[in-house]
């Protein structure tokens, strides 16, 4: 789920499904649901699962495909604006 009704979805959106915003995603998924969170914190979760700093197999995975420009838009996708 965007931030923005108008914002474009990112290419690599597909590649992160652990992004979409359901009840029950991580329970069912068992990945993190860090959508809807500030996006300078997305980026920097996605950094730290890449380099393993950050523990969790699927998102690992998922970040390790990313680079920091798929993580840029996929945070201004998917984050929360700052108030």
């Amino acid at each position: 789920m965007p931030s923005s009704p108008t914002a474009t979805r990112p290419r690599c959106a597909s590649a992160a499904t652990a992004f979409r915003v359901q009840d029950a995603f991580p329970e069912v998924y068992h990945v993190p649901k860090i959508a809807g969170q500030q996006p300078a914190y997305l980026i920097n979760a996605l950094k730290a699962y890449r380099s393993g700093d950050r523990s969790h197999p699927s998102m690992r995975g998922i970040a390790a495909s990313l680079s920091d420009q798929d993580m840029a838009d996929l945070a201004a996708y998917y984050g929360v604006p700052a108030k």
